[in-house]
């Protein structure tokens, strides 16, 4: 495909949500396939191997089309690196730090961010958690020009996706990651050729979201009503988790749904009176497994 006039260069790993086992990387592999000028890709140092030893996936995409692929521990220090690339404008999709307004200006149409929240809500790095946490009935995806401030810039457009309230936050994600690419391809022509300006955001309404940390993880029922509970569930998968002790097993709780009675030991009373009911979990074994299996395999020996 003929190469675009303008060029690009690439921030994040659109790991847009935490513990996520993969991405296809959706906007800097479209990018690359609409013929657009992608002078360089800029990640995590931290992030070039996981914990898991995972790739880093955009690292990947860069080796296998001949882009340069820097992880430096902070943005500022290949501040040279990246003036000599001259590129036109940065698009960031999670990238996880904060960038000076120094870098920003790098670049004559700056950067944009694509947003997994209805920007001014949910600013910061933990918005599709929130979303599920708070049991929000729409979330969206925000297109933006990205500012020294945390997501406070201004908005070129948003895309609204309904939620049913069973959703995971990996389900969230998936729809989010495809319907932010899509948004930004649409619109990404105009920002480029200026026909398409940016608007402030509310100031009025803005709400912040925060690192998730490993003492998320522990569910305390007598302060959390069945319903908190069981969102803590889905919006905590992978990571931080949602751990609880029954009869003395630290188990991992993945699925469970609210119930108005107790039928078996894993039916548990939560601050509201009525019971979280585990479905599935896993046990101190690592082994996952449904209720009942835990219940003959632990509680009936």
């Amino acid at each position: 495909m003929k190469k675009l006039s303008k060029t690009i260069v690439f921030f994040g790993n659109e790991r847009l949500v935490s513990g996520l086992k993969k991405t296809d990387a959706p906007v800097l592999s479209g990018l690359i396939e609409r013929g657009y000028n992608v002078k360089a890709i800029v990640s995590h140092h931290s992030d070039s191997k996981s914990r898991n030893h995972r790739d880093l996936e955009v690292a990947k995409i860069g080796e296998t089309n001949n882009i340069p692929v820097f992880l430096p521990n902070k943005p500022g220090d290949i501040i040279d690196e990246l003036e000599a690339l001259n590129a036109d404008i940065a698009i960031l999709v999670a990238y996880g730090r904060i960038i000076p307004q120094r870098i920003i200006d790098v670049f004559p149409g700056g950067i944009v961010n694509v947003h997994p929240s209805l920007l001014p809500k949910y600013r910061g790095p933990t918005p599709i958690e929130s979303a599920v946490l708070n049991g929000d009935s729409e979330t969206g995806v925000s297109i933006m020009r990205l500012t020294a401030g945390m997501d406070s810039g201004p908005v070129y457009g948003q895309s609204t996706l309904k939620l049913d309230g069973s959703e995971t936050k990996f389900e969230v994600y998936e729809r989010l990651s495809k319907q932010g690419s899509e948004l930004l391809f649409e619109l990404l022509p105009s920002i480029l050729d200026g026909s398409l300006q940016p608007k402030a955001q509310d100031e009025t309404k803005a709400t912040y979201c925060s690192l998730l940390d490993k003492k998320d993880s522990f569910l305390n029922l007598e302060t959390l009503s069945a319903q908190e509970a069981e969102r803590r569930i889905r919006a905590h998968l992978r990571y931080p988790k949602s751990r609880l002790t029954i009869e003395g097993h630290e188990i991992i709780v993945t699925k469970a749904h609210v119930a108005s009675e107790q039928k078996t030991p894993l039916d548990l009373l939560c601050q509201d009176g009525a019971y979280l009911s585990i479905d599935e979990l896993i046990a101190p074994s690592g082994r996952s497994m449904v209720a009942e299996g835990f219940i003959n395999g632990y509680l009936r020996r």
